[in-house]
């Protein structure tokens, strides 16, 4: 009885420290790293409510600045421009999260089917490689293709006859343009994740499948893709949360800065940027980051609720 007693004791919480210091050790790494860059600068959201001016150091400007309320929120829904780079940002996000399902789902599977292993490794490196190359470097390679003058694309139309198009001065061009490239440069981070989960799939489902005379797709349909489940569920709800960023270099270092092109290519993000270029307002870019984070709290929020209703066992929380 006494050693039923000592084992349903409660332990106290040094106690668990005690027993469990290792992982805590392992941990402290991560914690220090959100603490300082993720939770101590939280406080700065303070600027979004202010009128920001320089008077010493930062405290002292954080302290000494107006309090001006909303006000540079106005920054963003009072501008004519309001509704053109909400939509472009939508639309582009909805766009990038249904293509970064598809697209690396379907060459996960396509590699995972290759029996050649060396080939898989290449097409797996050669689809990896763009993913760690910058918007700066891309966006030259790019402007190597459609440089009005000696570009490849240029000089190949010139060839049949055709005439040569200024790319950069052109919008109708872009959405694909954007689309294309921010598919070639991510696909193959997204491969690797879904590749690593249809490799961590039991063997044993696929032989039984063999065994019960199932072709290759029906394996993928009823085996595959359903295993996947949990992993698109949380690539999902991650990339629901980001539907009101944009990736600034994607925008912005891709075409140019090009102002013929902002009806397709101005985003929130860019927006922002010009107009701290241009107005030098601290605040009203904080406002415009506050206003982007909490949206996509608020998604998070919706978008897990929605799931936990369908299939609680895959919700974040």
């Amino acid at each position: 009885m006494e050693a039923i007693k000592s084992t349903n004791k409660k332990k106290t919480f040094w106690e668990k420290v005690k027993e469990n210091w290792e992982l805590i050790v392992l941990t402290l790494p991560g914690t220090i790293w959100f603490l300082v860059f993720a939770y101590l600068p939280m406080f700065g959201v303070i600027i979004a409510f202010k009128e920001w001016k320089i008077n010493g150091g930062f405290l002292q400007s954080l302290i000494t600045s107006e309090w001006v309320g909303f006000d540079n929120f106005k920054f963003l829904f009072a501008s004519s421009d309001a509704w053109l780079i909400t939509r472009n940002t939508v639309l582009y996000n909805l766009t990038f999260i249904i293509l970064g399902i598809v697209l690396p789902v379907t060459l996960a599977i396509l590699l995972n089917e290759l029996l050649n292993e060396k080939l898989s490794k290449f097409y797996q490196s050669s689809m990896f490689l763009p993913y760690f190359l910058s918007w700066v470097v891309v966006s030259y390679c790019l402007f190597a293709f459609l440089s009005p003058e000696k570009g490849y694309l240029n000089n190949i139309i010139t060839s049949f006859g055709g005439q040569r198009i200024s790319w950069y001065t052109e919008p109708k061009y872009w959405v694909f343009i954007i689309i294309f490239m921010s598919q070639w440069k991510g696909v193959g981070y997204g491969t690797v994740i879904y590749l690593a989960s249809i490799c961590g799939i039991d063997e044993s489902y696929f032989e039984a499948a063999t065994i019960d005379g199932a072709t290759k797709w029906q394996q993928i349909k009823y085996i595959t893709i359903p295993s996947l489940k949990p992993v698109l569920i949380i690539m999902f709800i991650t990339a629901i949360g980001g539907m009101f960023r944009a990736d600034f270099g994607l925008f912005y270092q891709l075409p140019k800065n090009s102002g013929a092109l902002y009806p397709v290519t101005n985003v929130i993000d860019t927006y922002v940027y010009r107009g701290l270029m241009n107005l030098g307002n601290i605040g009203m870019s904080s406002a415009a980051g506050l206003y982007q984070s909490f949206v996509g709290l608020i998604l998070i929020l919706v978008t897990n609720g929605i799931v936990r209703k369908v299939d609680n066992e895959n919700a974040f929380f």
